[in-house]
């Protein structure tokens, strides 16, 4: 690893929760002027994933930051072309491999070339490509334009989630060579065009060198972060350290000391150039936010324990199916696992990080469930027996 510059800026631990709250626009007022997309451009991915408890978590996500936002909003903001004669680069998103499977703004598709590259080289994939059908699945979308992998010939070749059809071998590894993108959702679905048609000409061509790209993920990372180790950056878009190490003297960071961390780190300058104030965010948080994304910096910034049990079989889960983090003061003060029956939010566990939390979880509670068109809250299970019956005062006495 090479040596690192002298650090600039020393940041106490609590200035350094503060600028990553504000980075990540859950510290001030939010820019409602830009939306979701100023929402998805702020943060540079928004993570995918196929769990709906409340809602998705690509809607769960700016959710968080903007409020009651109509979920029709969400998707249209991510999916829905821009007129063809309008200004705005059509479409405005596009889906890619970042930290996970996430959606991107549209104009950082030139910075993933070094990716897709990558994967054109690969050697080997996990499914088997049948001869002829990644032609012929150019070919059809050509000339019959956007398409989901049922329209193309079929998803499957068995009810089994994991047997992919050679049509859908195809046409992910097209997304993922860059030839393909997905234009919208319908039902989940993905619709696939060819990148020819859907993303803007001037950003099409993959001219920019790895180096180029890693410099601005980089960059991008440490603006998302506010400030981050060499390994909070790495883990923002899933790069390798050593890619971190050959471009962070020239991403336009500054180094820094955060008191606590124990290991050097990077800031985005303008994030150092005044100090994070205004109103804290309190909300539900879906596990796959970018906030907490990665385990071992939850831990350091926050002092707060985060998994996600999805996967975990149900007698060792702790926290619950989809524990959701509840943020209030600038403070990850809780989990919440959440259910809906009709029109009842089901807090089916709750747990609680001291009698301080209550009010912060009961008006989380309450403001997702106005937005998932819910009229009541039922609280089962708490981890601490004596404060259940705080908790369910505090709702009663918000509601009336």
């Amino acid at each position: 690893m090479p040596s690192l510059p002298r650090p600039v800026t020393e940041l106490t631990a609590d200035e350094a929760r503060r600028i990553f709250l504000r980075a990540q626009g859950f510290l001030g007022a939010p820019d409602r002027r830009g939306g979701v997309r100023g929402v998805l451009r702020r943060l540079g991915a928004v993570q995918l994933d196929t769990i709906s408890v409340l809602a998705r978590s690509h809607e769960l996500i700016p959710y968080a930051r903007l409020g009651a936002i109509g979920r029709k909003t969400v998707d249209s903001a991510y999916w829905t072309p821009a007129p063809d004669d309008a200004s705005e680069p059509r479409p405005h998103a596009f889906e890619y491999w970042s930290h996970a499977a996430c959606v991107l703004p549209i104009e950082e598709w030139p910075h993933f070339a070094f990716r897709r590259r990558a994967y054109r080289s690969r050697p080997h994939w996990n499914h088997s490509l049948p001869d002829g059908v990644y032609d012929q699945v150019i070919k059809q979308l050509r000339s019959e334009g956007p398409l989901t992998a049922t329209d193309l010939g079929g998803a499957k070749r068995t009810s089994e989630w994991w047997d992919w059809s050679g049509t859908k071998v195809a046409v992910e590894r097209a997304l993922m060579y860059g030839e393909v993108v997905c234009v919208e959702r319908r039902g989940w679905k993905r619709v696939y065009d060819l990148a020819e048609r859907a993303v803007p000409q001037p950003l099409l061509h993959d001219e920019l060198d790895d180096a180029e790209c890693l410099r601005r993920l980089v960059r991008l990372a440490g603006q998302s972060l506010g400030v981050g180790t060499r390994a909070d950056i790495a883990d923002y878009h899933r790069l390798k350290g050593e890619q971190v190490d050959a471009v962070i003297a020239d991403s336009g960071l500054v180094p820094v000391t955060v008191e606590g961390w124990g290991k050097p780190a990077w800031a985005d300058p303008e994030a150092l150039a005044t100090p994070p104030r205004g109103r804290h965010r309190t909300t539900l948080l879906s596990p796959f936010d970018s906030l907490v994304w990665e385990r071992a910096r939850t831990e350091r910034i926050f002092g707060f324990t985060h998994r996600l049990e999805a996967y975990v079989p149900k007698p060792k889960r702790v926290y619950g199916y989809f524990a959701m983090p509840v943020l209030a003061g600038g403070r990850l003060v809780g989990r919440v696992d959440p259910a809906r029956e009709g029109r009842t939010l089901v807090a089916r566990q709750v747990t609680l990080e001291g009698s301080k939390a209550v009010p912060g979880v009961a008006q989380a509670l309450l403001e997702a469930a106005a937005w998932v068109d819910c009229t009541d809250v039922r609280v089962e299970r708490v981890d601490a027996p004596d404060l259940r019956e705080p908790l369910v005062k505090e709702l009663a006495r918000a509601v009336g």
